[in-house]
């Protein structure tokens, strides 16, 4: 998978969600806490969403086809988007779901195994906090100087910001279950357990909503970034030898996290001749794609006179 794809980060979190999903059913059938049967069904949705994307991480490797001349590297979006529409339906709704039914009918924890729901949340925590880490160390080789919110925001590969947003989500959900568990126990009031379930599909609502709309982004095709785009400006138009004398247009697009489709029109001297035009033209292209390392650019570029300014929709207009 690719340098933003993080499969370390996926199986980690995996094998952590699995564990922990199975551990907390348990303890739902023990005490009967909404607060864990929210938490159990969250854990074994994020453990079905780390297996779409690794489904689709390996569906994206299939070689182009006449019908995909592009490749299938956008496979990865989509099954990334269908993580946000699991997220909010299987892991939100049913959470608010069993909070409204538990608003209703508010029933305290009891019987000889009220123990087990505070001793298997302190344990999902730490088993959380693990995945977590291996996350964000994950992420931190590819973030460079980005903010956690412009790295969520901006990168290409979608699996590192969905497992990001996962994780942080189940740590969250595991501190609002062990809040209502606990009150609940204190109190012998049904309510407080009500309420951490309620928490908990809330932030999973919002969370998926979040995700959604990246993936969303990330599926209709978004551009290279800005210094992307100037790096492979810059490398086309090449120095005061170059016979292309400037950049008239120029578009990216992402087929995928590290495929980047390149479509430009190169200004070339009136009176060069074919032959003359198609060796600048290949020394342009090649030192464009020596210009941003670690993707691959499907390139399409078009000489012709230069006639004045570009047209109004330029690279500069891109955004991120």
């Amino acid at each position: 998978m690719s340098v933003e794809g993080g499969t370390k980060a996926i199986v980690a979190a995996l094998m952590a969600n699995t564990g922990i999903a199975i551990t907390k059913l348990i303890a739902f059938l023990l005490t009967g806490s909404s607060s864990m049967l929210a938490e159990s069904v969250h854990s074994l949705a994020d453990s079905g969403n780390q297996g779409l994307l690794l489904v689709g991480g390996k569906r994206s490797r299939r070689a182009a086809t006449p019908k995909h001349p592009f490749g299938y590297g956008r496979e990865r979006y989509f099954y990334a988007f269908i993580v946000s529409i699991v997220l909010f339906t299987v892991g939100g709704l049913f959470a608010l779901y069993e909070a409204w039914h538990k608003f209703q009918d508010p029933e305290p924890i009891t019987g000889t195994w009220w123990w087990v729901p505070v001793a298997v949340l302190v344990i999902a925590i730490a088993l959380e906090g693990f995945s977590f880490h291996t996350a964000i160390t994950e992420s931190n080789q590819v973030r460079g100087d980005r903010s956690w919110p412009a790295f969520i925001r901006t990168a290409k590969a979608p699996e590192l910001p969905v497992i990001l947003l996962e994780d942080l989500a189940a740590l969250l959900g595991l501190v609002f279950a062990l809040f209502g568990v606990s009150m609940t126990l204190a109190t012998s009031n049904g309510t407080w357990d009500a309420v951490g379930t309620a928490l908990i599909g809330t932030l999973l609502v919002l969370v998926a909503i979040v995700l959604s709309i990246e993936m969303k982004s990330l599926l209709l095709g978004e551009s290279a970034t800005i210094d992307q785009i100037r790096a492979i400006e810059a490398a086309l138009e090449g120095d005061e030898e170059s016979a292309v004398e400037r950049v008239i247009h120029l578009r990216t697009l992402h087929l995928g996290p590290e495929e980047l489709l390149v479509g430009a029109k190169l200004a070339v001297g009136r009176l060069d001749y074919g032959h003359q035009i198609a060796v600048a033209i290949d020394a342009a292209e090649q030192r464009a794609r020596e210009s941003v390392p670690g993707l691959h650019l499907v390139m399409y570029l078009e000489p012709d006179i230069d006639r004045g300014p570009s047209d109004p929709v330029s690279w500069q207009h891109a955004s991120d």
